[in-house]
């Protein structure tokens, strides 16, 4: 190995990555083992046993292409300051394939093997999305400008990366209060606390004493952690995923929409690396990508790989190249043998969540470092979809809750409260790909490239005609989705018009010059 590249490999800004990355996976890992467990009541043995391994193996192997990727990267350009990508599971497929694929067809079926079919075959056509989608990467980038993109990950890493964790510190603020000032000390001050102790060990340890302290973690959760235990290594299960293939077309509609969107969250962090000085090959990303879902897949794993988002708040730490496999590597160890459930009772997710609050500002803040002043409005414009998608769910969940619905409780009932259900479902759903839209036609609309906006105006018109943008689902010219394509193509004939009169203003200045003459 080259010599002076051997820094990069690990430090210290690693040690932080390591641990806010990690922490962040382990996140999704358990909440995905309590909704497969718990709320779709599915098996142990198909949870422990198949599902969690597999999910290990497919970050490890994603993790791993990304510390290539990072490597070459730094040999190439002789840089010592490459940091490599984040990699995690598509954090909205944990809750799409787990409600939408899993629950219904194990509720209807009772057949837990049966769904595990369904959902595999679900993975696997949302990876065929991204290595297709892979070959036409970079040509999207070109096309869409960097502020719609960066635009449209702070609104990703603002309202669904760090509002939560924000309003889980305010829960308990005890722990959490204290490790936000330390994040603001360390990460966005000049002089750090503690220098010579990575900060985010200091950030766990300083949560975990606290929480034990105040009495918050429960040393019962501990032995019962314990039974969770055990070595399952990953199980090839491609015969199941072709079993599935006959009967899986009725779930598939709902990977379409979420294949896009999890495609462009690639896009946005790969550009986010790049505005950060990290310039990665899009198809090389996509691939990795799409091929460790599909590995994944093929072993039990029915959620696929994505980068993560982040890349531009570890590096802000420091961070190189060895954090993301150090976490993929600890992840795959974690699945192994049982023990995520193990140090989430030890280590409270209090003293965990402020590290995502930094990661989502760090996020947002890249977009206004690298944003024109004429451009500005876009960023706020590209935050309606995700404000609106985080509000709608927020509001579902507290129906639910309630043992209710929207539709049951009447959305003129809710809008004589000040909730426009209605609105909230149009722009919520779609957020990540309608988000893009509406960037694009703001900024072209700015910067006065009025058939560049038309273009935009109709490929809405076209995500709306099939459900993919405004619809809570997917289907071919749906009534509520009518409105919003006719709305849409207006928006392309006034871009056209624009384009018109601005071609037409010199004729007409040049005929009005001839009269007076």
């Amino acid at each position: 190995m080259d010599k002076s590249l051997q820094g990069l490999l690990w430090k210290k800004g690693d040690w932080a990555a390591y641990f806010g990355l990690l922490a962040n996976n382990l996140t999704n890992l358990l909440t995905m083992i309590a909704l497969l467990l718990f709320v779709v009541g599915f098996p142990e043995e198909i949870v422990y046993g198949r599902v969690v391994p597999a999910f290990g193996l497919g970050i490890f192997l994603a993790s791993i292409c990304y510390f290539v990727f990072g490597y070459f990267l730094a040999k190439t350009t002789g840089r010592k300051d490459v940091t490599a990508l984040p990699s995690g599971p598509s954090a909205p497929s944990i809750f799409t394939v787990t409600f939408l694929v899993i629950l219904p067809v194990y509720l209807s079926t009772k057949n837990a093997e049966f769904a595990f079919q369904i959902a595999l075959v679900w993975c696997f056509f949302e990876a065929m999305i991204l290595v297709v989608g892979s070959f036409l990467g970079d040509t999207i980038r070109r096309m869409i400008p960097r502020t719609v993109l960066l635009s449209c990950l702070s609104g990703l890493g603002l309202l669904l990366l760090a509002m939560n964790p924000m309003l889980q510190s305010f829960e308990t603020p005890v722990v959490a209060f204290a490790v936000l000032i330390i994040i603001f000390l360390n990460w966005f001050g000049k002089k750090p606390i503690l220098a010579k102790i990575p900060t985010g060990f200091l950030l766990l340890a300083t949560g975990t004493i606290l929480a034990w302290a105040f009495g918050l973690q429960d040393p019962a959760a501990i032995a019962a952690s314990m039974q969770s235990f055990g070595f399952n290594p990953p199980t090839v299960h491609v015969d199941s995923l072709i079993q599935g293939i006959p009967h899986a077309l009725p779930y598939l509609a709902s990977a379409v929409p979420l294949g896009l969107a999890n495609y462009i969250f690639d896009l946005e962090n790969i550009e986010s690396a790049h505005a950060a000085g990290d310039e990665y090959k899009t198809r090389q990303v996509m691939l990795a990508n799409g091929l460790s879902s599909i590995i994944g897949c093929f072993c039990g794993n029915p959620y696929p790989v994505t980068v993560y988002v982040g890349h531009a708040g570890w590096k802000s730490l420091g961070a190189g190249i060895g954090y993301t496999v150090a976490t993929g590597l600890s992840m795959f160890i974690i699945s192994l043998f049982g023990i995520g459930a193990f140090l989430l009772a030890v280590i409270p997710v209090a003293a965990i969540v402020p590290i995502l609050v930094y990661i989502g500002i760090v996020t947002a803040n890249q977009v206004v470092r690298e944003t024109p002043k004429l451009e500005v409005p876009v960023i706020f414009i590209c935050m309606f979809p995700w404000i609106a998608n985080w509000a709608l769910t927020l509001t579902n969940n507290v129906l639910s809750a309630a043992g209710t619905t929207g539709a049951k409780v009447g959305v003129d009932v809710m809008a004589n409260k000040g909730v426009y259900y209605n609105g909230l479902m149009h722009l919520g759903n779609g957020a990540p790909i309608s988000s893009m839209v509406w960037g694009c036609i703001a900024i072209f609309a700015i910067t006065d490239k009025p058939l560049r906006g038309a273009i935009a105006g109709a490929a809405g018109a076209a995500l709306s005609l099939f459900g993919i943008i405004h619809s809570p689902t997917v289907g071919f010219a749906l009534d509520s989705s009518m409105q919003f394509v006719y709305s849409y193509l207006m928006v392309a004939a006034i871009f056209v018009g624009k384009y018109m009169m601005d071609k037409n203003a010199p004729l007409a200045k040049l005929q009005e010059k001839d009269a007076k003459a």
